[in-house]
């Protein structure tokens, strides 16, 4: 069991147990995934982009990456349907916990003029989606050896059922939202 994990069994489900008075643990929101998406438009044109970047995503999310791929073709892109227009991992259970912990207490404090995360990120069912602006705020990135900054779209999904039990779960866990 990870670090995180343990938190969230011995420290955080009490807390929402209490606060939104849940009669059992098993009705306590948790996290069900984390999903890491890299967007590269101009990945259709550069295959060598897609290869970086689907290495580098690898790297980060300790899981292989997947291609995306256009599902239709829009002549003002130059985009064709089947073209590689980025790429994705979805991490569950373990991963996803070490994953979360890199990027609470490594990854977003390691990033420039940092005020917290802006907590207009969820959805109105408890999940939350995170953009990132440089990849290379990743512990396993070295800085000096990026080439192409990407960004990055990192979607936590919960169990929650209201934006408010989302916020708090994740704010328990440690995630620094603004004040």
């Amino acid at each position: 069991m990870t670090r995180l994990e343990n938190i969230y069994r011995e420290k955080v489900v009490p807390v929402l147990q209490k606060e939104f008075n849940y009669d059992s643990s098993m009705q306590v929101p948790g996290i069900v995934k984390v999903s890491l998406n890299i967007g590269l438009g101009a990945a259709s044109q550069n295959n060598k982009l897609m290869e970086e970047a689907l290495k580098e995503l690898t790297v980060i999310a300790g899981q292989k990456a997947v291609v995306t791929r256009a599902k239709k073709s829009i002549a003002s892109f130059k985009l064709r349907e089947g073209m590689p227009i980025g790429c994705r991992v979805t991490l569950r259970k373990e991963r996803m916990w070490d994953f979360l912990d890199k990027l609470i207490n490594f990854a977003l404090p390691r990033v420039r003029d940092f005020r917290g995360v802006p907590d207009r990120g969820f959805d109105g069912r408890g999940n939350f989606t995170l953009g990132i602006k440089e990849h290379a705020i990743f512990p396993e990135m070295e800085a000096d050896r990026v080439e192409n900054p990407k960004g990055m779209n990192i979607t936590i999904v919960t169990t929650a059922t209201t934006d408010k039990e989302g916020k708090l779960l994740l704010d328990q866990l440690g995630m620094p939202f603004r004040k």
